[in-house]
């Protein structure tokens, strides 16, 4: 790969001469790739992005609390499915990729990015303890000239407010001594067209300094940094992009439910409306929704307007449409039992997918986990298969759930259940055998659109 040439010099500098040899300094190192890159939390988001930075030429360091992850790392495995372990050793085996446990090394990087979780506490508003520690831990080793860019999903205001006033207590001054930015991260586990690097990135900092920096970092590793004012403006980005999501796919989940009423196919409607060629966008509808944003960046956005004494209505009816699915998924399959003359309580039930979308091990925050709690509230005898997801790990959201493994997908373990649920519409099942062996079968994904009887359920 060609080097990056970068500008050292800015003619709209408004920082001072400390700030602007940081800056200089910062840029060359870039461009001779002299630069190191800390990346703070090594799952989903960290360790494809340490990858990536590390393919553009730099020295990465990666942290993380959890040793197995470090462990396995050192070792040249990969415990992110879809990133194969031949490519962890790769980088390993260069000599410019390494990870630790040890946050002592700090200040070894030249910049910081963070990738820490950012989920909701009980009562659905933001849970920072990730990004508050995470700063504490930055704080006692920061030294002058280091770039922390936060990319961890969060309400505007969060890097200038919470962030900054953790890292001030260091001694040492933002946008003098330390800089500040925030670029948000767009992973999307599983997608084979966009790859961690080749999705723009946008970038804000605190001050001219620090976004000029930032921009540079990102520009060298990324098909392109898209510079914003700040990092509230990059905050909000991140938030508009998924609730633009989060709102459409509530949309199609409640239309999905006022057209079963009607006795109309919901998937028949959305293929009709699919053919105009212009002002018509599809969402699929589901059991749910899931992953690591949608079901939380809305949340985010609300909980934080109400601070200014504003009402998100758009984005808190999504929330309240969407965390309903569940329930009427296990209402369908119900009131589908209830045809057979056959209660949910001691009905054995088997779960079709259990990560939050197809083809994927990923399970975070996926409806498949909430369907679970409910129907094992209701007394069912729940078991799942998943081929990307050989042991239900425990979730945050639901800690109290038994622990469960894949069942192997059998004529005989299809036809011993009362139920078979599709939750999740992996393309390694085979769908035929399911709706041949199961006595029943919900479908929430539209993957038997053609088929028809007794036996099959649309929900």
């Amino acid at each position: 790969m060609e080097k990056t040439t970068i500008e050292t010099h800015s003619p709209s500098e408004d920082f001072s001469s400390a700030a602007s040899a940081h800056r200089r300094k910062f840029l060359r190192k870039i461009e001779s790739r002299e630069l190191k890159v800390g990346i703070l939390g090594l799952g989903y988001v960290g360790l494809p992005l340490g990858l990536g930075v590390h393919d553009r030429g730099f020295q990465v360091l990666g942290f993380d609390v959890d040793p197995s992850k470090v462990d396995a790392i050192r070792t040249g495995d990969s415990y992110i499915q879809h990133l194969p372990k031949s490519r962890v050793a790769a980088a390993l085996a260069t000599g410019r990729f390494e990870a630790t446990t040890d946050f002592a090394r700090l200040g070894e990087p030249d910049a910081l990015l963070i990738c820490v979780p950012t989920p909701l506490d009980a009562h659905r508003e933001p849970d920072l303890q990730y990004v508050r520690k995470t700063a504490e831990a930055i704080g006692p080793n920061l030294r002058a000239g280091q770039l922390i860019c936060l990319e961890s999903t969060t309400y505007p205001g969060t890097t200038d407010e919470l962030l900054r006033s953790i890292l001030d207590g260091s001694g040492l001054a933002c946008g003098e001594d330390y800089f500040l930015a925030y670029s948000p991260e767009r992973e999307n586990p599983g997608d084979l067209e966009f790859h961690t690097t080749g999705i723009p990135k946008v970038v804000g900092g605190i001050g001219v300094a620090a976004g000029d920096m930032a921009e540079a970092l990102y520009d060298a590793c990324f098909s392109a940094a898209v510079r914003v004012s700040s990092t509230r403006v990059a905050e909000a980005s991140k938030l508009t992009e998924n609730i633009f999501r989060a709102v459409n796919i509530a949309l199609v989940n409640e239309l999905k439910v006022v057209y079963d009423a009607m006795g109309i196919d919901v998937w028949e409607v959305l293929d009709a409306a699919a053919t105009k060629p212009f002002g018509f966008m599809r969402f699929n509808p589901g059991p749910g929704w899931g992953g690591h944003c949608i079901p939380i960046d809305p949340f985010y956005l609300s909980w934080k307007a109400r601070e200014h004494g504003c009402r998100a209505r758009f984005v808190e009816l999504a929330g309240e449409v969407n965390v309903e699915m569940p329930k009427w998924v296990v209402g369908k399959l119900q009131r589908a039992l209830n045809e057979e003359g056959r209660a949910v309580r001691g009905a054995k039930v088997l779960l079709l997918g259990v990560a939050y979308k197809a083809d994927i091990g990923d399970p975070r925050e996926s409806p498949a986990f909430e369907i679970l709690d409910l129907l094992l509230d209701l007394g069912a005898d729940v078991t799942y298969h998943d081929p990307h997801v050989p042991v239900a790990p425990t979730m945050r959201t639901w800690p109290d759930l038994p622990p469960l493994r894949s069942q192997p997908l059998t004529t005989e373990t299809l036809a011993a259940q009362d139920a078979v649920l599709l939750v999740t519409d992996h393309q390694a099942v085979d769908y035929e055998l399911v709706l041949e062996s199961a006595p029943l079968v919900v479908d929430t994904r539209g993957v038997y659109r053609q088929a028809t009887g007794d036996r099959l359920i649309r929900a």
